[in-house]
């Protein structure tokens, strides 16, 4: 029976097609199975061996499962420039039972209705509402490494440290929520993020597990369960929270969004009133109120999906740029040269205007997010047959999209493990690189709404800490031993040594 069964899927039409890829070789049935239920570091390791080895699109079987995946720029550019093709993979399922149908994992008009009522939120001309508790936290995390400093400077553990203020931030700015230095409930929730990450990941790459019914009855359905809770409750307790900031204002600052002629909602800037800082939450509170198709389980779909990205991947994003400015101090120089001098000119007040001067402190992040994305992988589903550079996918086809090894590629950026932040730098062979040879906030209609947030966020950050310290390397960012769930993450702890910069240094 099993050997008719293995027959039957590899004669078919997807089978027969997919097998025409190169790839390791599998077992009959259960496929790279045995490959792929490793340690997350092996797992990690497997998907980076074989993209070198079977340039530029490999496959193997998930049991009865082909998988293809695809990093070349040309056959990402047949992917995200095709809207047919902006569907998600159903490895986006295993996120519903947490994200439901928010913006990362819905699809169709549902996808396309939520989008247009929440890109403005994320428009240039709003920013004036995030950055002051951007540069509020940005001030928080200095005072508490200069607290803590003694004249030759602290070590410090990056990630707790870091993703503290960016959940801090997402919470205060985009969703108008308040944070305390100690908030049992926020430490809770981080942790349930990298819990139900991993779970997440361990399931997806082990067939049996996919059946709701038997993941419930194991360790890991029972662990996820509890990191549900955790989740769920955070994100209730700060839509309520919204909610009754508006019933005691009676709703009068939910005016300042206005209705377009497309259904989007916008926020009046020019509103000469004075209110605590409307956010994004809002948006949705005022959206609802609208009748624009947003329920109460659609406010805490969005709340779940923005607080979790909105701070896990900037927090990596924040880490690799750091890890690697504190190894280049010719690079930190010249980074921090530029931020002293426009905040000199500024008097130290940082605004939007000020941040978007930071030019080639962006091209280090964007360098940083080059060598190490934060998130790991891009999942698709081909809506109909496709023709890549090399091979035919048939239609229904699950795609991974890795975007370290499209951002690695020696044929479009040369010495690929090199920093070199030049490489973003206004030039006749940056304008010439192919513009899906980098996609560390994905691409096409489905690329990350938050991308200028997250950027306005790193590069705040960021020159915060280069205005004060000298950042000195305790670990190197190639030592960093990588494990992907929803995002990279260090497998250990990773050090920084930030030391005081005494300001008579700077006269």
């Amino acid at each position: 029976m099993l050997t008719v069964l293995h027959i039957y899927i590899h004669k078919s039409q997807k089978g027969y097609f997919c097998d025409k890829i190169p790839g390791p070789r599998g077992y009959p049935i259960i496929g790279n199975v045995l490959d792929l239920a490793v340690s997350p570091e092996n797992f990690w390791k497997f998907h980076r061996r074989f993209a070198k080895e079977f340039y530029p699109i490999y496959k193997y079987w998930i049991g009865t499962w082909p998988i293809v995946n695809i990093y070349h720029p040309d056959d990402l550019k047949v992917i995200f420039s095709n809207s047919k093709n902006s569907e998600k993979s159903e490895f986006y399922d295993f996120l519903r039972p947490w994200l439901q149908n928010g913006l990362v994992t819905s699809g169709g008009e549902k996808w396309k209705a939520r989008r247009r009522i929440l890109t403005p939120a994320f428009h240039l001309r709003n920013f004036d509402e995030y950055i002051e508790s951007i540069v509020d936290h940005t001030g928080r995390l200095v005072k508490k490494l200069k607290t803590e400093s003694t004249s030759n400077g602290v070590v410090k553990e990056l990630l707790p440290l870091l993703s503290t203020h960016t959940l801090n931030i997402i919470c205060e700015s985009a969703m108008g929520a308040t944070t305390k230095d100690h908030d049992p409930d926020r430490d809770n929730y981080k942790k349930a993020v990298q819990e139900i990450g991993e779970i997440i990941y361990y399931r997806s790459f082990r067939p049996w597990l996919m059946n709701e019914w038997i993941f419930g009855l194991t360790s890991k359905g029972q662990e996820h369960a509890k990191a549900l809770k955790v989740l769920h409750k955070f994100s209730n307790k700060i839509i309520k929270e919204r909610k009754q900031y508006h019933e005691k204002t009676e709703g009068k600052y939910l005016n300042d969004f206005e209705q377009t002629e497309n259904n989007s909602t916008i926020l009046q800037t020019d509103a000469k009133i004075k209110r605590k800082r409307l956010a994004f939450l809002d948006l949705l509170i005022a959206a609802s109120r609208q009748g624009l198709g947003v329920d109460d389980q659609g406010m805490r779909e969005e709340v779940d999906t923005f607080v979790f990205a909105g701070h896990d991947t900037t927090a990596m994003g924040l880490l690799f740029t750091i890890l690697l400015l504190a190894e280049h101090k010719d690079i930190q120089a010249k980074a921090r040269a530029e931020v002293d001098k426009v905040l000199n000119e500024s008097k130290g007040k940082l605004t939007v205007n000020e941040v978007q001067s930071f030019t080639y402190l962006e091209c280090c992040i964007k360098e940083s997010l080059r060598l190490y994305p934060s998130v790991p992988v891009i999942s698709k589903t081909t809506q109909e047959d496709t023709h890549f550079k090399s091979y035919f996918v048939p239609k229904n086809t699950t795609l991974l999209i890795y975007p370290i090894d499209t951002h690695r590629d020696p044929n479009f950026w040369p010495n690929p493990d090199v920093y070199d932040p030049d490489r973003f730098l206004p030039s006749e062979q940056s304008e010439k690189r192919h513009p899906f040879s980098y996609i560390p906030f994905s691409a096409g209609p489905r690329n990350c709404i938050g991308q200028r947030f997250a950027m306005l966020e790193l590069k705040t950050l960021i020159a915060g800490l280069l205005h004060n310290f000298y950042l000195e390397p305790q670990d190197r960012a190639a030592d960093v031993t990588i494990i992907p769930d929803l995002v990279i993450r260090p497998a250990h702890p990773v050090y920084v040594k930030f030391v005081p910069i005494i300001e008579i240094t700077r006269l």
